[in-house]
């Protein structure tokens, strides 16, 4: 597939370079060249986005749910046919393995596929009123237009979990593509219109958060919005959106535990946590940056879980475990918490620095020694850094778990099911695992979490349909009454 060398904007259903004519360069992080230039929105580019939303509204929302499904159908099917030639940008864009990409973009054909296939979901639900005469029903109603504001790790599967319920609710979407993954986004909003998408309904605008995301965000012709990314941002948007109360659903991270205890299968424990703790060289929401372990295995664990860490391959090629950061910046932000971490005392058992050669690739890295108020122990590094913790008991692993501001997700690994029972309640979190990774939600399961994680909203499955549409309630009344 031959990469564009120019990336653009996508409104009613066509490529425009925009109001500014003006363009940032996307290199590729897995080698550091050039990969195209990308149109830089301005607000005027997002006006023209979502007037084309408007527009296109009446018209979709308009038809019934099981004519949005087939064309979702299609869509995903779409996808399916040809995964290869998007497993190939996402490499590039992500600086990631052929082989990881094709995985995510398993996920959003599973994510599509389950979503079309809910048009029971949209039946009137029926209430008995306490008048013999009046029949009572709600129905779900598609809230209008939709921006979805993505994050660039797994751009595949995030946009799927945002633009598959939106659009089967009916909704019309105007996307805010990540600098970082500009292409993806105008490459699903192409799929949709092969799939029989009417004109209109998919916007993509390209550009920076503070210029493009800001205007999308206050722009009051825009109904709801879907976020995925930083605390800092999550709170931007709800504080800018307020004054029309629009509907707005924050996906902002964590910093994810992963508990062994005494009992646990410690070579699954170890093979479960270099797999959560690395998945996407950490760049990911539910990736566990934290491992809490009973001291009474802890010595045991750590020597097999650092045999485990020097054998990570990183790189692009077939058979690495992860690739490469994002970009330059955020490489050498999560450089910049390993060194204050080492200027601090803590202890580096493993890496710690960025892999010499090209590409924007860093070692995998294991912390000890960190104290809970530490800033390693706080803040979302989201990258391939993982701090070991030493408890005594799970009423200690469970406040360890708990001492930080996100609560997205957590696992924990024993054979006795009441400390998992003991886990589950006490361990504030959108998640909770047993025996598993910390990440790895499935299409048809709810995601999210509380406290800075999240404001409470579950994309995808079915309870994502709570958040894309409103209920209406309807009363007719059969007869007069006195």
């Amino acid at each position: 597939m031959q990469y564009p060398k120019k990336i653009l904007h996508w409104v009613n259903d066509t490529e425009i370079e925009g109001h500014s004519k003006d363009f940032f360069s996307k290199l590729n992080p897995a080698n550091e060249q050039k990969l195209a230039d990308v149109a830089s929105g301005t607000q005027a580019d997002v006006e023209s986005a979502v007037e084309s939303a408007v527009a296109a509204f009446d018209i979709w929302h308009s038809k019934p749910v099981v004519e949005r499904a087939n064309i979702l159908q299609s869509a995903a099917k779409l996808l399916e046919e040809k995964k290869s030639e998007l497993a190939e940008i996402i490499s590039q864009e992500c600086g990631k393995s052929l082989t990881d990409a094709l995985g995510e973009i398993n996920a959003a054909i599973e994510c599509g596929r389950f979503i079309a296939e809910q048009t029971q979901s949209f039946a009137p639900e029926f209430i008995k009123s306490k008048n013999p005469g009046r029949t009572v029903f709600l129905t779900r109603n598609p809230v209008g237009v939709a921006a979805l504001i993505v994050p660039f790790n797994n751009p595949a599967a995030s946009l799927a979990w945002k633009i598959f319920p939106a659009l089967f609710c009916g909704n019309t979407v105007v996307i805010k593509a990540h600098e970082d993954t500009p292409y993806v986004a105008v490459w699903f909003a192409k799929i949709f219109k092969e799939a029989g998408l009417p004109n209109g309904v998919i916007s993509v605008v390209q550009g920076l958060g503070q210029e493009v995301g800001a205007a999308l965000v206050a722009d009051s012709r825009v109904d709801l919005i879907s976020f995925t990314g930083s605390v800092q941002t999550g709170r931007l948007i709800i504080k800018n959106s307020a004054d029309r109360l629009a509907k707005v659903s924050i996906e902002a991270g964590g910093k994810n535990p992963l508990v062994i205890c005494d009992d646990a299968d410690i070579d699954l424990a170890v093979a479960t946590s270099i797999q959560s703790a690395f998945v996407d060289g950490g760049q990911r929401c539910a990736a566990a940056s934290r491992i809490v372990i009973f001291e009474s295995v802890y010595e045991q664990f750590k020597e097999k879980f650092l045999s485990a860490v020097k054998q990570l391959v990183v790189g692009v090629a077939p058979g690495a475990n992860y690739g490469a950061i994002i970009n330059e910046r955020r490489l050498n932000q999560i450089l910049g918490f390993v060194s204050r971490a080492r200027e601090q005392g803590i202890k580096i058992l493993a890496g710690g620095n960025r892999i010499s050669g090209t590409g924007f690739f860093m070692e995998p890295t294991v912390l000890e020694g960190a104290r809970l108020e530490d800033e390693i122990s706080c803040f979302e590094v989201f990258g391939p850094v993982v701090n070991l913790y030493q408890v005594k008991d799970l009423t200690e692993a469970i406040r360890v778990s708990n001492a930080t501001p996100f609560g997205l997700s957590g696992a924990i690994h024993t054979k006795d099911p009441d400390r998992v029972q003991k886990f589950v309640a006490g361990y504030h979190s959108g998640v909770v695992r047993v025996n598993g990774p910390t990440h790895g939600s499935e299409p048809h399961m709810p995601f999210g979490g509380v406290k800075l994680s999240g404001n409470g909203w579950r994309e995808p499955g079915l309870k994502a349909f709570d958040f894309y549409t409103d209920w209406r309630q309807v009363s007719i009344d059969n007869q007069k009454y006195e």
